[in-house]
Order: C-alpha cells, then structure tokens, then sequence
C-alpha cells in the first residue's frame, strides 16, 4: 500500500494526515508525487499505525454545528443520561457502538454534561450527517464491546485507550472522573487494565495524577 492509499483509506487531506502523524506536507507531497521516496521502515511504521487507526480511529478535528446536518435529541432535555442516551440511541440506529464519554455514562462511571455536543460512535460514516457526531472507526471487535440496558459501548479497557489516541482533542474530565472510581473500587489499584505500548508513557502519568487526586 503507498503513502497515497494509506491517506484515502483514512479519508484525509494531505493537511490532515500530515497533522496525524507528524509529516510536513511538503514531505508528504514529495512522496506522493513520486519526487522522494520515504524510508522502508518509515513506509512500513506508517502502515501499521493506518491500520489500527483504520480500528480504532484517531480523529483530526471536532465537528462544528452546521445548520445543514440533522440535530440529535440534546443532553439538557433529559433528567439524567440514561435517558439521552437511549433517546440517541434510538435516532443513530442500534447497529452503533457508544465510545469515550458516552461509553462511560453507559456504565455509569460519568455523568456528563448538559451541554454535550459532541457523541463518539463508532459506526457507518454516513451518521457523521448529524451534528456532533464523531466516528472513531466503522469497524470494532466484539471482545472490545459491552452491552448495559440494551445500548452498547466500548468497554471499559478500550475507552482508556481511545482516549490516550484522541487525548489532543478530548476533554479529559469524564476520564480522569472514571479512572477516580476505578482506582476506588478496585482499592487502589489500576490491575485489570491493559494499555498498547505506544500509550503507556501517558497512561502512567495519568494515573499518577489521578492517585493523587484521589489521595487528596
């Protein structure tokens, strides 16, 4: 696979994939054009990190109202998410999977917010037509999916993860809130959590804050 058809398989720009993983564009463009040819270990590096983002997708930018997309039932209509999110639920489709804050509403780790905006799923491109909706992939594994009332999520271990993949862009209180109550119930200790490699160095870091904003 070229640098090219890694990029459109992610439906980037040259901007953006260069964005994601650190290129200059004028690199990029090079490459693509066929002027320089990219290291081997670097093609080989790219391809891996486009195929676990083509998983579990890292996301550019945040979406932004749009009078033209569709609007999703709103969180402040609601006493409690539950609520809302069955009420989403049921206008996304039940074949979408919850991610990141509201995965950890569906377990009832966060309650979130009565402005929330933006909805991570993963699902079918097509439901990005809505305003605020964010898919992280279009494909997850059934061993990375729970199901709480009906509505299924990402699981608890695959939230963490998603999260340190879209750490730029996510506000981090819902988990830092749940991380809190995870190191509670399992009496100080974050065991049971599984973190890639490449997020480990950041995932230490966060629960060190989180011990000690929990020891305060």
């Amino acid at each position: 696979m070229t640098i090219r058809e890694m990029r459109e398989q992610l439906k980037e720009t040259q901007n953006g994939f260069s964005a994601r993983y650190g290129i200059p564009v004028r690199t990029l463009q090079n490459w693509e054009a066929g002027i320089r040819k990219p290291p081997e270990y670097i093609e080989l590096l790219l391809g891996e990190r486009v195929k676990r983002d083509l998983v579990n997708h890292k996301t550019a930018t945040l979406p932004e109202y749009s009078a033209n997309k569709q609007n999703l039932p709103q969180r402040r209509d609601y006493i409690g998410p539950a609520a809302w999110l069955e009420a989403v639920y049921e206008a996304l489709g039940r074949d979408v999977v919850f991610g990141l804050d509201e995965a950890l509403m569906c377990e009832e780790r966060f309650c979130g917010r009565n402005d929330e905006f933006v909805i991570w799923i993963y699902g079918d491109d097509s439901l990005a037509h809505y305003n605020g909706v964010v898919v992280l992939g279009n494909r997850i594994s059934t061993y990375d999916v729970a199901n709480k009332n009906g509505i299924r999520h990402t699981t608890f271990n695959r939230t963490i993860c998603d999260a340190l993949a879209n750490e730029d862009l996510l506000d981090m209180q819902g988990i830092t809130e749940a991380l809190s109550r995870y190191y509670f119930e399992h009496k100080n200790s974050f065991d049971g959590i599984v973190i890639p490699p490449e997020h480990q160095e950041r995932f230490e870091a966060l629960a060190r804050d989180v011990a000690e904003y929990y020891s305060d």
